[in-house]
């Protein structure tokens, strides 16, 4: 198939890793990209998705939607997460089946392994132990979604590929402090202690948990990449292959946005799984590595948040009489 002359479907296009592909396509050449929003297809509606399918016949579809958030709207939504994401990917792979889609990449995550998993993970490790409880239903759908793509491949010989990112942040992400994923809402919370003049701001746990973080630009051309090379093979796992404990993290939040207090644990909330680091050698072995560091990377994030203000822009500002009216 040529490519930059094919029709591609992201789902999630308003989300922060749909965001970031329908980025990364525009900037490879690719001009047949289809973004529907949720005004216009609604995921959740059988009739509608494979309808919308029949209409449009993408060569390539990229399964970027999803009901996303972190450790308390996990636990909180269990069956929401459990229900609304089966439905959206089960009408998603087979509507591509009966469509005719004969490539698709379905975007997982990490969460999919074992809780007490073998550090680095590998996609071996898939269904060795028990899940985390704390996003158990979250994952058990996504498992769910790499066993449908596994299937019409074996049964009907698609090439339905699925790829499991580590944790994502960058444009786009959701800051909302009541069901945000950890690196957006230590984010907002160092930001928000800046603005108030805090002593301290706070952060959920012990802080000896270790995660792994992608910057979601880098995503977005890992898929390119595997979606341009062909890649038709098993799970992937993408990510940088390095994590940081949470205090680190929280440390490195606060440089970027210059929030000079001191960090506050909270031990009452729960860590989640002790570790997630992902092993990479498949990625690498197929021609990828992350480029951005994490720094860099919540450097880019925080600007392109919703609630950043630029530093000298606020001084400015700042500075300049009130307008009074004559």
């Amino acid at each position: 198939m040529n490519l930059p002359s094919g029709k591609i479907l992201i789902t999630g296009a308003r989300g922060m890793v749909g965001s970031a592909l329908a980025r990364r396509l525009a900037a490879g050449g690719y001009t047949q990209v289809l973004t529907p929003g949720r005004a216009e297809l609604d995921l959740l509606d059988q009739r509608a998705v494979h309808a919308y399918l029949a209409e449009h016949r993408p060569d390539y579809l990229f399964i970027a939607a999803a009901k996303v958030g972190g450790i308390q709207a996990n636990n909180q939504y269990r069956a929401d997460f459990l229900y609304q994401n089966l439905l959206i990917e089960a009408n998603l792979i087979h509507g591509a089946h009966l469509a005719g889609v004969q490539r698709l990449m379905f975007l997982g995550s990490s969460c999919i392994y074992p809780r007490d998993c073998p550090q680095p993970i590998r996609e071996e490790d898939l269904l060795t132990g028990p899940l985390e409880p704390t996003n158990e239903p979250y994952a058990i759908a996504k498992i769910a979604g790499i066993k449908l793509c596994e299937s019409y491949n074996r049964q009907y010989g698609r090439q339905y590929v699925s790829v499991m990112p580590t944790n994502l942040y960058g444009p786009n992400d959701n800051y909302d402090l009541a069901n945000s994923h950890v690196l957006p809402a230590l984010l907002r919370k160092a930001h928000d202690a800046k603005l108030r003049g805090d002593a301290t701001y706070t952060v959920w746990g012990s802080g000896t948990p270790m995660r792994e973080f992608l910057y979601v630009d880098d995503l977005a051309d890992a898929c390119v990449h595997l979606m341009q090379t062909g890649y038709d093979g098993p799970l992937v796992n993408i990510g940088t292959g390095e994590d940081v404990t949470i205090r680190e993290l929280a440390q490195t939040v606060m440089d970027v946005v210059g929030f000079a207090g001191d960090i506050v644990f909270d031990a009452s909330k729960p860590d989640g799984t002790p570790r997630k680091l992902l092993d990479v050698s498949r990625l690498k072995a197929l021609g990828w590595t992350a480029r951005t560091d994490l720094k860099t990377g919540i450097r880019l994030a925080y600007e392109a948040a919703p609630f950043y203000v630029d530093a000298a822009e606020a001084a400015a500002a700042a500075s300049r009489p009130a307008y009074i009216e004559p």
